[in-house]
């Protein structure tokens, strides 16, 4: 599996074009799918620029030592490509590569992937950290399984237009991972995508990613103690499964009479489609959180008529987004810790806020006026501004960040429905009190599902019982990671273990770590299995209940999708990423059962 390569000279053709470029390519035959697995830059060229700007594409790459099927994408801010394949590379190899097979053929043949110490569900932030930690650990023996053809999660498959990150740039990155290329202080979606894209490719995690691969169950097998996984290619089994979907992986879409007779274009904010012109069409869009403030002012100006369904307005602060300059991009680059020192001072500014959050939501007010004021600016109509004043504290739903939501809210073409979406009559959209509107198409900003987990029913514990049974309608798991009755199951952003004041990528570093001494642990005991134990798990999950009680989210006085249907919040962190950080630092043996192959069960 040792990588070869090429840099030097190559033509790029892509349909009748051609282009003569510089490329470094490098690559390695990966035994998990029987392919060869290529990547690499194309050096910037005006031509391509003009030409492709940020489209993805498929061409073909001819260098000297031969030519391969390739796809070309994601610019970086120095306009250098993105180029690879999964082929007979364009460059000589040292290794016998197995004969093409029929791509159509392959995409419907069960390939039996055989048993790996670790399978990994997921490549978001949350799986690629996971995988990269165990490779940092001199780990190999483990596959990722993403069920798309490419990785990035959430940032892959949220593509709609003005989509954004409201956490700063240096935060969303992994801390082992700094990227000085970020364009702005708040990073559009299609860096943070090829941010992902360059990290799998910087630890050479592709060789482990087994793409178009679902998992359509997952069953723990206690006479061998290992996970049997089903997949849409085949079978295979693994010693511990990770599971790092994430909670923003499957659209909820609302329960809407008659929405499936609407006549027009429907989507969900998160499949967008991009195929659909919406210039001078009635748009209506539903739902007024993070991805729907971003929505309506990008698409506003192109549409005839706007109508956006809201049933509890937001709490939206100013976005204080700027370009980041070419010094400063100069000085993350040739001087790391100034980049460094960013992150930090950011980190310990988001840090100070989570008072506010946890123990005295009181302290809100200053940060309340401050919204207010923005929206006094942005809208000088007293009616509208009312309708768009919150009548909850902030911070009790998730504060959002916007300088462009309220002014276009202003524009004539624009209209604010203060009420939910309750009917749909043929191309007539009525809302809860009554309103009604006409639409040709129907954009559902309705988030995803967040609190049930909807790979849950797909897994099977040691009693036979999915994760979803075993849940009912309330996640639990012992500091986020580990559920009792699933052996060697982890989860990456498992329940609480959300955020409403920080980025989410320092909670998912600390579970990867979690992780890590979790098999260290496995290793050291010459154990088959670790299980959460009931009691502790009630214990945790029972002391996160009790400081919950004062936070913002149970006091506020508003219903947010962080709750679920019985009031209980099982998506957020009730303290600072310090305590979480500690809660993580290390397996405690005290909570689980070893489980060993000549002993069902045995303390530690």
């Amino acid at each position: 599996m040792d990588e070869q390569g090429y840099a030097g000279p190559a033509t790029l053709a892509i349909g009748p074009d051609r282009y003569e470029v510089q490329v470094e390519l490098r690559g390695a035959f990966q035994p998990i799918d029987g392919r060869f697995h290529w990547y690499g830059r194309i050096a910037a060229h005006d031509g391509l620029a003009a030409a492709l700007g940020s489209a993805r594409v498929t061409g073909t790459l001819v260098t000297p030592e031969g030519q391969a099927a390739c796809e070309v994408s994601d610019p970086d801010p120095w306009r250098r490509y993105r180029v690879s394949g999964r082929s007979t590379p364009p460059f000589a190899v040292a290794t016998d590569l197995p004969p093409e097979e029929d791509e159509e053929d392959e995409q419907d043949a069960a390939t039996v992937l055989g048993h790996v110490r670790v399978a990994i569900i997921g490549t978001g932030f949350g799986g690629l950290g996971a995988a990269i930690a165990l490779r940092r650990s001199g780990r190999r023996d483990f596959v990722i399984l993403e069920r798309a053809d490419s990785v990035g999660g959430t940032w892959r498959d949220n593509t709609y237009p003005g989509c954004a990150c409201d956490v700063p740039s240096h935060l969303y990155s992994f801390s082992f991972a700094p990227n000085p290329a970020w364009s702005r202080s708040f990073s559009p979606q299609p860096e943070i995508r090829r941010y992902l894209e360059d990290v799998t490719d910087d630890y050479e995690l592709r060789r482990h990613i087994r793409f178009g691969t679902e998992v359509t169950e997952a069953r723990w097998d206690a006479g061998v103690a290992r996970w049997r996984l089903s997949t849409s290619r085949g079978a295979l089994s693994a010693d511990v499964l990770v599971s790092a979907a994430g909670p923003l992986s499957a659209p909820a879409l609302p329960d809407v009479s008659g929405l499936d007779t609407f006549p027009g274009e429907v989507f969900h904010s998160a499949r967008w489609n991009h195929d659909y012109d919406l210039a001078g069409k009635r748009v209506a869009v539903v739902g007024t959180g993070a991805s729907a403030i971003q929505i309506v002012p990008a698409i506003q100006p192109a549409v005839s008529e706007l109508t956006l369904f809201q049933r509890t307005p937001a709490w939206i602060m100013p976005r204080r987004d700027h370009r980041i300059s070419g010094p400063e991009h100069w000085l993350y680059r040739h001087v790391p810790v100034t980049q460094r020192l960013a992150r930090t001072a950011l980190h310990v500014s988001r840090e100070a806020l989570v008072g506010a959050f946890t123990r005295r939501p009181g302290r809100m007010r200053a940060a309340q006026r401050v919204a207010l004021a923005h929206l006094a600016r942005s809208v000088p109509d007293p009616d509208l501004r009312r309708a768009l004043t919150p009548d909850y504290v902030m911070g009790c739903k998730r504060i959002l960040l916007s300088g462009d939501f309220y002014p276009a809210l202003t524009r004539p073409n624009v209209r604010l429905v203060t009420s939910g979406l309750a009917k749909v009559e043929g191309s007539t959209l009525i809302a809860q009190d009554g309103t009604t509107a006409e639409a040709d198409v129907l954009i559902l900003a309705t988030g995803f599902h967040a609190i049930d987990m909807p790979l849950a029913a797909r897994i099977y514990g040691r009693d036979g019982a999915t994760l979803a049974r075993a849940w009912g309608d309330d996640m639990q798991a012992l500091r986020g990671t580990s559920v009792a009755g699933f052996p060697n199951l982890c989860l990456i952003i498992g329940p609480n273990t959300g955020l409403g004041h920080n980025s989410m990528i320092h909670i998912i570093e600390a579970q990867i770590g979690y992780l890590t001494d979790y098999l260290a642990t496995l290793d050291r005991l010459d154990a088959a299995a670790l299980e959460a134990r009931a009691g502790a798990q009630q214990r945790w999950c029972a002391d996160i209940e009790r400081r919950m009680g004062r936070t913002v989210w149970a006091t506020g006085g508003c219903v947010s999708w962080y709750l679920n249907a019985a009031g209980r919040n099982p998506t957020l962190w009730p303290g600072s990423i310090r305590e979480f950080r500690r809660a993580t630092r290390r397996v405690d043996l005290s909570e689980y059962d070893v489980l060993r192959m000549n002993s069902p069960r045995s303390s530690a």
